[in-house]
């Protein structure tokens, strides 16, 4: 069973109102430090994405190949 959003708010109210100003300074603290790294994620997610739908690169998939196999004068690891 899923708890939903508003009850999570208020249970997390009632327990904020019950502890000294101090502890509560704490608890949103870390609310905007949780806040501002799911920001930076979406951001991150974002960009990721803008760059995956990019045709900026698309002229290096026309440019052909400058060396090959062949070209190798000693193989290190065989075992491609």
């Amino acid at each position: 069973m899923t708890i939903s959003k508003q009850a999570i708010i208020d249970r997390t109210i009632k327990a904020i109102n019950l502890l000294p100003a101090d502890k509560a300074e704490e608890i949103s603290d870390f609310a905007d430090f949780v806040s501002k790294r799911y920001e930076e994620q979406l951001l991150a997610k974002g960009i990721q994405q803008l760059a995956a739908e990019s045709k900026a690169f698309n002229f290096l998939n026309a440019e052909e190949d400058l060396y090959t196999e062949a070209d190798l004068k000693e193989v290190y690891n065989e075992a491609v």
